[in-house]
């Protein structure tokens, strides 16, 4: 059987490409094509554990849900995870492989697309059709130089592209020319059509636009997407800020937006829940009253330990506790609420110990070798709620305050910790508020009494099916299936 693929590439970051290649891949499982999704190279510090073992970034995970699939490192087989402005971690089919600044990690990508190629050869003998996702913009003149991540995959395997704008941030034509006319000749000739994603307003306004850049450019529009007004999806990259309409709450959450938060949709569950007011707290920012404060994981703990005591947040957490308020700490959040966190082997900057936040009596030790599992079993709270997660993390805990564990792993292992006085908490499992007991659990623990059961799975897969029936409306199915023939 003949194999088709195609690849979306974007005008800029955050145009729409995961969502673009989440709701394709979902309007083809639902045609019973074998469909799995494809990103040579992400940057993204949030991750998810696959199924053999790795990690992959959060929208390839997503993409595979949409699929019908579990998460497979191939599905993302270089994975840049920055630890500072300059340096990253290189993971290459879901282990990492090197820590690197970016002008060895330049030198580096020969590699990396030996990878990459790997990865693409096994899922061409598994799949019928593979859905590809670009990073970034083609049109990075600095990064033409062997590129893996755009054109330069595209090329290598001859796949055509179509290319996503967003109309919302404006400019939206200036985008799609001005990417187009950055390329080469056979670049350009490669882009098969344009998709304008994100419109609101009078359709009729912007049809001479449309008529005017095919003219142009001689590309169809495949398509204009609209805003969909409340979708929520895992982001990838930026936090998402938004949140659900709401009555009156019965809790009050924030979360410190520290430098380098990583996978931060941990939060969604919370942010989303209807009888939650919950707030990201960002630099500059003053921390407002709250009954929870949640500490989400991070690149760099020490770093970010480092960024919340010159925010002030250290005072203001001792304020907070002393008034009842209650605390979270999720994976490197977990591991600032010790005692010490000790870093032998410099693996965040210079060897040696830092201090903790001293709210837990326990200390973490960083070692080299990443922890990577998926995870089941139950809270140890009210009720006994079960937890569905994963493990993402290089320390390891160690300490009187483990005796009290907040979770119990199936298998007899135990996780995490509850204080002495019940008001602090923390565990290494990220999901921990994804399932709908455990979230009420939890909020239920910090204050908010009988919650809403939101199950946030559930609005996940029907918030993916909402975006393919928009899909659906708004593309150009028969330029699309040509183009898949290529």
């Amino acid at each position: 059987m003949k194999k088709s693929f195609l690849m979306v590439q974007g005008t800029t970051s955050d145009a729409g490409k995961s969502t673009l290649v989440a709701g394709l891949c979902r309007i083809l499982k639902r045609n019973s094509v074998r469909v799995a999704p494809f990103k040579p190279q992400n940057m993204a510090l949030n991750s998810a554990v696959t199924e053999d073992g790795g990690e992959i970034g959060r929208a390839q995970a997503l993409q595979a849900l949409a699929a019908g699939l579990q998460a497979h490192t191939d599905f993302n087989p270089v994975l840049l995870k920055p630890t500072t402005d300059k340096r990253a971690q290189v993971i290459i089919h879901g282990k990492v492989a090197a820590d690197l600044c970016a002008r060895d990690y330049h030198k580096f990508k020969t590699t990396a697309m030996g990878a990459v190629l790997e990865s693409w050869e096994r899922l061409l003998s598994r799949y019928d059709c593979i859905l590809v996702e670009g990073a970034g913009s083609p049109a990075e003149i600095n990064l033409r130089d062997r590129d893996i991540a755009n054109m330069g995959f595209a090329e290598a395997v001859d796949c055509p592209v179509i290319l996503v704008a967003d109309i919302d941030r404006g400019g939206v034509f200036a985008h799609l020319v001005g990417t187009l006319e950055l390329l080469s000749p056979s670049e350009q000739e490669r882009i098969k059509g344009f998709v304008i994603n994100r419109f609101r307003g009078d359709f009729g306004l912007l049809e001479p636009g449309l008529r005017w850049l095919e003219n142009r450019t001689g590309k169809p529009v495949l398509g204009v997407l609209p805003y969909l007004h409340g979708l929520f999806l895992d982001s990838e990259d930026s936090i998402a800020t938004s949140s659900a309409e709401r009555g009156e709450t019965k809790l009050t959450v924030v979360a410190p937006a520290y430098p380098r938060v990583s996978n931060h949709n941990d939060l969604d569950p919370i942010r989303l829940h209807p009888e939650v007011d919950f707030r990201w707290i960002g630099p500059g920012e003053s921390l407002p009253s709250a009954d929870l404060i949640v500490l989400p994981g991070s690149k760099s703990v020490v770093a970010d330990m480092e960024w919340l005591r010159a925010q002030g947040w250290e005072s203001r957490i001792k304020k907070h506790l002393r008034y009842g308020g209650k605390v979270v700490g999720l994976c490197g959040g977990y591991q600032m609420l010790g005692r010490v966190i000790h870093d032998p082997f410099g693996l965040e900057g210079e060897l040696g110990s830092t201090p903790g936040l001293g709210w837990l009596d326990c200390e973490t030790t960083l070692q080299a070798e990443k922890q990577l599992r998926n995870v089941k079993g139950h809270l140890c709270l009210s009720g006994s709620p079960e937890i569905v997660g994963y493990e993402i993390h290089l320390g390891v805990t160690t300490g009187a305050a483990l005796a009290d564990p907040l979770v119990m792993l199936d298998g007899g292992r135990s996780d995490g910790a509850i204080s002495a006085d019940r008001q602090v908490i923390g565990t290494y499992c990220h999901g921990l508020f994804d399932q709908p007991q455990a979230l009420s659990a939890l909020l239920a623990w910090a204050g908010a009494g009988e919650v809403k059961a939101v199950d946030f799975a559930a609005r996940r897969e029907a918030d993916l099916d909402r975006l393919a029936d928009s899909l659906e409306r708004c593309l150009n199915w028969d330029q699309l299936q040509e183009i898949l023939k290529h």
